[in-house]
């Protein structure tokens, strides 16, 4: 009886290769009809899924949609997109458009399936470790710590905070051989520690560690894990400013069993990923959209249809699918002041820096750190802990111990507040900035 399964399996992988093949992508890409943008037009046999594929290609060119129009009514999907680059220029390197018509085209069918899925990519290079919990100051420095005293080195990582919940997803390896980390009992040891560290503020929901040896297309893995955390349900004492909030609004079209997604926000980079992913992940098709991002506000319409076939049924669908929209929206918005480091990486590199942000009273909203060559990029946004704006003399104290051209103010300069007299911060922490020079803690390198 298994082996006759086995074979019908088989048999239906190999008849939906066949039709595949026969009904392959295609694309055309296209810098002649448009004036301002690169349109990129793919058809293809339609399946669940496809269209975060083709937008999360894209977005992981660091490509900028301004327009897209969307119809997968039926067994075909048709696709429209206007492309910049990210100084608004249309693309024309002619790598680049390569590997659009590869990844987009007929060619994409005999990738592997790790290659082009949204979903996990086996690699023994790392271990990849998942963390979610309550967010409070100086979370990032104490899990930082834990890995460098477990003899983890970072080589990258992205964190985000949402709502009072956090969500990192990291890439360590072996301090001494530089590679995956295999060992059960010490996985489990990692994995214990890590969990203690979450639990410790966590009053109301629990913490999850995970760690295996997959590795996710890291912000759809962020988006997935603060969704299953609920970080979109807030809390009556948490009200976000009308003003702020995304304005997002879901109609049924009776006539066309459809519910209507409309989304009116401030633009920015990613934004459609963060909603198609959204709508994907809460199992809802796409059958038709429109999407305007040019200029400052953005504009996005969707036609769907749950994956069972019905609209949006009741009032509280409706009300879940607004909120968790409009949490998927403002994950991405990135509260504080950007700092950026770039320096030579080491073992233990995040859990010094980010032990100085949580000694200055600085808390990290989110954090991009990544290792390349032998140097460490690492991108933070810093808010005050106890909610003010951050104090530019508290900056300046970070940046004379990290190195004034290692760790730059990236973000806006209105997130800084000029202060007229000594703050606490300094006053506190002032002997530790004068008793540690930069060679001390390693972030520049003391030659003989």
């Amino acid at each position: 009886m298994e082996a006759n399964m086995s074979f019908s399996h088989d048999m239906d992988d190999e008849y939906d290769k066949f039709i595949r093949r026969m009904n392959a992508p295609r694309v055309v890409i296209d810098n002649e009809s448009c004036k301002n943008a690169t349109v990129i037009r793919v058809d293809s046999l339609n399946k669940q899924g496809i269209l975060l594929e083709v937008v999360q290609v894209l977005t992981d060119l660091n490509l900028i949609i301004t327009k897209a129009y969307i119809c997968s009514d039926g067994g075909w999907f048709m696709d429209v997109f206007n492309v910049t680059d990210q100084d608004g220029n249309k693309v024309t390197d002619e790598g680049l458009l390569k590997y659009l018509q590869k990844s987009l085209g007929p060619e994409s069918l005999f990738f592997t399936s790790s290659m082009r899925s949204v979903g996990v990519k086996q690699s023994m290079d790392h271990t990849a470790i998942e963390l979610t919990g309550s967010d409070r100051p100086g979370l990032l420095s104490e899990v930082s710590a834990v890995l460098t005293n477990l003899k983890c080195n970072v080589v990258s990582a992205e964190v985000w905070t949402h709502n009072t919940r956090a969500a990192a997803v990291m890439q360590v390896t072996d301090e001494e051989t530089g590679s995956a980390i295999t060992d059960p009992e010490r996985l489990s040891r990692i994995k214990e520690l890590l969990c203690n560290v979450l639990k410790s503020s966590n009053k109301y929901r629990g913490a999850k560690t995970v760690v295996s040896h997959g590795v996710t297309h890291t912000e759809r893995r962020l988006h997935q894990m603060m969704f299953a955390d609920r970080d979109y349900e807030r809390s009556g004492d948490d009200i976000l400013d009308e003003k702020q909030r995304p304005n997002v609004s879901v109609v049924n079209w009776f006539d066309k069993d459809y519910s209507v997604v409309t989304i009116r926000c401030k633009d920015r980079p990613k934004l459609l990923f963060d909603t198609v992913c959204t709508l994907t992940d809460m199992q809802y098709v796409v059958f038709h959209a429109n999407i305007d991002t040019e200029g400052p506000q953005s504009y996005q319409e969707y036609y769907i249809r749950h994956i069972d076939g019905s609209p949006v049924k009741s009032d509280a669908e409706r009300q879940r699918v607004i909120q968790c929209l409009e949490a998927a929206i403002e994950r991405r918005v990135s509260e504080g002041l950007k700092l950026e480091l770039c320096t030579t990486d080491r073992v233990g590199l995040l859990s010094d820096v980010t032990r100085i942000f949580r000694e200055n009273s600085l808390t990290v909203t989110r954090a991009e750190v990544t290792t390349k060559g032998g140097k460490a990029v690492n991108t933070f946004y810093v808010r005050d802990a106890s909610g003010y704006p951050v104090d530019s003399k508290t900056i300046d104290s970070i940046r004379q111990v990290i190195g004034q051209t290692i760790l730059k103010v990236k973000g806006n300069p209105d997130e800084l507040k000029p202060v007229s007299q000594e703050s606490p911060t300094r006053f506190l922490f002032g002997g530790l900035f004068k008793s540690r020079s930069f060679v001390n803690f390693g972030l520049v390198r003391s030659y003989s």
